[in-house]
């Protein structure tokens, strides 16, 4: 494996769903063990409700994120650290006047195909969108149906 040094503002950034990523570390230089992002999340963005067979870590430096982790409500804000292991299902906004700054570990490093190929494929919000759940079934991210609104009751 080969030594890397990653300076402020440098790395490979990328726009995914209008939201700043930047790979610190990819999988291409840890032969897929594993990466680290650092990501900037405006309030009311993130993903909905998603799982996958890597474990994630998450590292706030600025700001908060309002997660759901297995359905239950959790607030992490700058200083706070969130582990979810492989296969919990989970989503998270941005829940700060200003965007969260965040640190995202992934083992293994799965992701980072997902998000060159959003970046890639995903130009416009919220025209593409529809085009989020295939590109994530082809990189092993189950997103979660969305809640069905209950109807009036038939008689």
């Amino acid at each position: 494996m080969t030594s890397v040094t990653v300076k402020a503002g440098e790395g490979n950034a990328l726009n995914v769903l209008g939201m700043p990523l930047r790979f610190l570390c990819d999988a291409e230089v840890t032969k897929g063990g594993w990466s680290l992002m650092e990501e900037e999340i405006p309030v009311g963005l993130g993903p909905p409700p998603h799982r996958h067979d890597w474990d994630e870590a998450y590292y706030v430096i600025e700001g908060a994120l309002d997660f759901e982790i297995d359905g239950k409500p959790v607030r992490i804000e700058a200083g706070d650290f969130a582990y979810l292991p492989r296969n919990t299902v989970h989503a998270f906004k941005g829940a700060s006047p200003s965007p969260a700054r965040v640190l995202i570990f992934a083992v293994p490093a799965h992701s980072s195909a997902f998000f060159e190929d959003l970046n890639r494929e995903v130009r416009t919000v919220p025209d593409d969108l529809a085009k989020v759940p295939a590109i994530g079934q082809r990189h092993g991210i189950e997103f979660m149906p969305a809640p069905t609104p209950a109807g009036p009751p038939t008689a």
